[in-house]
């Protein structure tokens, strides 16, 4: 699936869920400032979170008491009617895929349709890196080589230290190249194949979905779990495998 089939797919799936619910008028605010560190996630024990350290920031749509965020690092302002969101050039303008990405989130949300929509704070990443030991050892106890995408320090130090195997994959030049937690921070791009032929399990940032990235990592021969906020709605209305823990932390 090319990128633009998948963005137009995904504008597809979201008007028939406007019609079904008869939102296609209802008019949805979209914040789209730059969040400090304390806003989009707190004051951490680590302090090299990409949110932090790195160029994409988070912004927000608010629907009906749903919160919808997403991971963009082409922040832009909007309020409107969803319709005119479902309409928008997601295919090849970055500032209108983020506005629909976090309120598509957003509606989901409002209509009890998707779960973990805004971003764990302080002590959160930390035991979301717990929780997520726990349930690959549950649900996937004979993955024991794992393919990270994103550089996710509590994810990648839990996977370091659980015994398993590593590859980590970042498109932050900052970042390939550096050692961190005993692991060698790789290529997202030119790396990627070789990652996915290592891999017994891929566990990729859904931040992918705005910079349109997800696409390498969708019908492949190795599992996909998709982590993290940002491809929430979208998981489920493409039926992709994610596992986020957000909810369950206090904010």
């Amino acid at each position: 699936m090319t990128k633009e089939e998948l963005f137009r797919t995904l504008k597809d799936k979201f008007r028939q869920l406007l019609e079904e619910h008869n939102l296609e008028s209802e008019t949805i605010s979209v914040s789209c400032r730059s969040l400090s560190a304390e806003e989009a996630i707190g004051d951490t024990i680590r302090k090299d979170f990409p949110i932090i350290t790195g160029n994409d920031v988070m912004i927000q749509a608010e629907y009906c008491g749903g919160k919808g965020q997403a991971f963009t690092d082409a922040p832009a302002l909007f309020e409107g009617s969803l319709m005119d969101i479902s309409e928008s050039d997601i295919e090849s303008d970055p500032h209108c895929r983020g506005i629909f990405i976090a309120s598509l989130n957003a509606v989901m949300s409002a209509l009890d349709l998707c779960s973990c929509t805004a971003h764990c704070r302080r002590e959160g990443p930390e035991l979301c890196a717990g929780d997520m030991r726990a349930y690959l050892d549950s649900k996937w106890p004979d993955a024991r080589r794992i393919g990270l995408i994103g550089y996710q320090p509590a994810l990648l130090q839990m996977l370091s230290e659980s015994g398993r195997h590593v590859r980590v994959l970042d498109l932050n030049p900052a970042n390939i190249g550096e050692i961190r937690h005993g692991v060698s921070v790789e290529d997202g791009a030119s790396a990627r194949d070789s990652v996915v032929e290592w891999a017994d399990l891929i566990l990729c940032t859904g931040s992918t979905l705005c910079n349109g990235t997800i696409t390498d990592y969708l019908d492949l021969h190795v599992p996909v779990l998709f982590f993290g906020i940002t491809a929430a709605g979208a998981s489920r209305l493409m039926g992709w495998q994610r596992v986020c823990f957000a909810d369950n932390y206090p904010g």
